[in-house]
């Protein structure tokens, strides 16, 4: 059942102030760079003890844990013979010592040497010839050492700890050299803002790219108006509003207004997101807050965005602290003084936009600072005709397609859902290897962005196949019996997304308040499928958790929020949603809590009995639409009511379709032929038949 419902961090380009040298510089002299600061001696001789202490350290720890030592050369030799040295190691002769290494199971060294231990015995260097034809005769194998290798293996214990002070090194002399550059140190940089600038030469997007907003985008075309003749609107006095906030939904277009604005005015454009302020260390926040209007001064007059205000611009003092600094609320009382503190900004007007105006700070959206609220709601009818006008002159469509239909079948979709469904119709086609985008392609592109992907390989048996069919008939046949419900579109049993089928309708009007009856009536719809369901199989499934989700929550609107309970009266019992609290707020007493589950049961109560008695009435036509959609998998609106109205269907069925489809040679569909096909005065047929999904 359908519910209708470049970053590039631009520095400051501030000039560094030049200082005095003397009573000899000339006037014209260029300014002289700050002398770099050295490092003390205090601070080298401190790095170099750390150095030592860590290099004692390794060569002791190395000297105690190398192995042990043997007294005299026939003992070593004693220990060849009797085979305790591994002989998959061989030994090793350096200039100074013999080093060997215990195999496993010895047992003629002291007690706790373990096998795999280092042994060596001293020998003298200027015979070490002597010793090689010695071990000659021995059976062992050796290799003779240049000498080197101690220093090699010294160096690479070290290395680690070498690197180590060299990058601590690099960082404290790159840290004094910050500091002598400018104030901040080697964490000043964290304290700059992270916006983009942008102008009109760098940005494509105009107010001509802008559709179905038309309110908000006069308000905004005003403030690019006083961008471009601020004497204008001077002339009698007025004053620029310092601020506009764009609320609305996600995708309904704030930040393309923003972008519009960018590609209109000829003033410079600093745009950042409010978590762009936010970071690890304390005052940072506000510290960007500052470099951004300082910029944002010496580039006037200009316009910054603040996309996703509400990131720090939440209410202050509410919710669960811990007490000590706030780093959110240092930010937002940054931005409120830069907004309109003690020094006024004239030449700058700060644009924001949030889709959580009810949990920002009073003093953030007070006039003074943010004069406007510009609403970019969703688009009503006329609104989505012109977005998928706009959207479809990037694509390939078949020349006279009703848009307006699809615009009709699209209630509560935003700008950025309706400029999806245009992209996924065009990448339908290109896979059906179409020349032109057709109404099939739309209407599948839009019921896979709002529902899912069809699953046509999805295996299903054969009992749950007829449940899922007569559950979605039971909606159907109650959608298209009840007066105040919204008119039939479509029903399926073509799995989507997570449902194995699915019932769409098609409002014939954009609904701003919802009235009782239509919500009582599709609360009846809600019900039907379970019921004809349970009816059919004697079962009850799963398959309606989202029918009843929404049932009830239209129940719980009904009582708590739109006074629809005679009981209860004209009350608003919901909640407050714009306190930042963890704990759920209840503002009434237990007896009232009583009443309001009493209440929305009974709601859905009598939905469930009068969607009962309706389908008693109705069964016939329930199995006949139920049965049709177990042999054709999709049904029309139109369809529908042909089978209420005791009418056979006369079509191939999918699997003919399918055969059909394989049977011939693909042919693409040329302007001439839909031009024929569709003459006027006759109804298109794109798309009155379903698709072959």
């Amino acid at each position: 059942m359908s519910d209708d419902h470049k970053q590039t961090d631009q520095g400051s380009a501030e000039t560094p102030q030049s200082r005095e040298s003397g009573p000899t510089e000339s006037p014209k002299s260029s300014p002289t760079p700050p002398p770099p600061v050295k490092l003390s001696r205090g601070l080298m001789s401190w790095v170099m003890i750390l150095a030592l202490l860590i290099m004692l350290f390794v060569l002791l720890s190395g000297t105690k844990n190398r192995g042990m030592e043997i007294s005299s050369w026939q003992e070593f030799k004693q220990h060849i013979a009797n085979g305790h040295f591994d002989p998959d190691k061989t030994l090793v002769v350096h200039d100074g010592r013999i080093t060997g290494t215990i195999r496993p199971g010895t047992t003629g060294f002291p007690q706790g040497k373990k096998e795999g231990t280092a042994v060596w015995v001293q020998i003298d260097a200027a015979n070490r010839e002597f010793y090689l034809k010695q071990l000659d005769e021995m059976p062992v194998k050796w290799n003779a050492d240049t000498g080197t290798s101690i220093w090699m293996q010294l160096l690479i214990t070290l290395a680690p700890f070498l690197l180590l002070i060299l990058i601590i090194w690099f960082f404290i002399a790159r840290s004094m050299r910050s500091a002598g550059a400018g104030p901040g140190g080697m964490l000043g940089s964290f304290g700059k803002s992270r916006h983009r600038l942008s102008n009109k030469e760098n940005v494509s997007v105009t107010f001509n790219d802008v559709a179905g907003v038309d309110e908000a985008k006069e308000e905004l075309v005003e403030i690019v108006q006083f961008l471009k003749n601020p004497k204008k609107f001077q002339r009698l006095g007025g004053r620029i509003p310092r601020g506009v906030l764009l609320v609305g939904p996600p995708g309904c277009g704030k930040t393309l207004l923003a972008k519009a604005i960018a590609g209109e005015a000829d003033a410079p454009f600093f745009s950042i997101s409010g978590s762009d302020f936010v970071e690890m260390f304390v005052g940072v926040g506000a510290s960007r807050v500052r470099d951004l209007f300082k910029q944002a001064k010496d580039n006037s007059p200009c316009i910054i965005f603040l996309d996703e205000i509400d990131a720090v611009g939440r209410r202050r003092g509410g919710g669960f602290t811990t007490g000590g600094h706030d780093e959110r609320e240092q930010t937002l009382n940054a931005i409120l003084v830069e907004m309109d503190g003690f020094e006024a900004n004239d030449q700058i007007i700060v644009i924001a936009a949030t889709n959580r105006a009810d949990v920002l700070d009073p003093a953030l959206t007070r006039p003074g600072r943010f004069d406007r609220q510009v609403l970019v709601s969703w688009p009503d009818i006329l609104g989505r005709k012109q977005i998928l006008e706009v959207h479809a002159k990037k694509v390939k469509m078949v020349p006279g397609l009703d848009l307006e239909r699809l615009a009709r079948g699209t209630p509560m979709f935003s700008g950025a859902d309706l400029a999806a469904i245009v992209n996924e119709a065009a990448i339908l086609a290109t896979m059906a290897d179409k020349d032109f985008v057709e109404m099939d392609d739309l209407e599948e592109a839009r019921d896979k962005v709002r529902f899912g992907r069809a699953q046509r390989s999805r295996k299903i048996e054969e009992d749950e196949r007829i449940a899922t069919a007569y559950h979605e008939a039971g909606h159907a046949v109650i959608q298209a019996m009840t007066k105040h419900a919204d008119p039939l579109h479509k029903v399926t049993i073509m799995p989507r997304g997570q449902a194995l089928g699915a019932t769409f309708s098609l409002p014939e009007k954009d609904r701003y308040g919802l009235a009782r009856r239509y919500l009582l009536a599709t609360m009846r719809v809600l019900c039907g499928g379970r019921i004809a369901e349970q009816r059919k199989t004697d079962d009850v499934s799963s398959g309606a958790a989202m029918d009843i989700q929404q049932a009830t929550q239209f129940a719980r609107h009904m009582i708590l929020e739109w006074g629809m309970s005679e009981r209860l009266g004209f009350v608003y019992y919901g909640g407050s949603e714009s306190r930042d609290v963890f704990i759920a707020e209840r503002e009434y007493s237990d007896g009232t809590a009583r009443i309001i589950d009493e209440e929305i049961k009974r709601l859905i109560d009598e939905a469930y009995a009068d969607a009962e008695r309706l389908l008693g009435k109705e069964w016939k036509n329930v199995a006949a639409v139920a049965e049709a959609l177990l042999k054709y998998e999709t049904l029309q609106g139109e369809e529908v009511q042909r089978l209420i109205r005791g009418e056979r269907l006369d079509k191939p069925t999918v699997a003919e379709l399918l055969e059909a489809e394989a049977a011939k040679p693909v042919e693409a569909k040329t302007p001439a032929k839909v031009a024929k096909d569709d003459e006027p005065g006759q109804e298109p047929t794109g798309d009155v038949m379903p698709s072959p999904a």
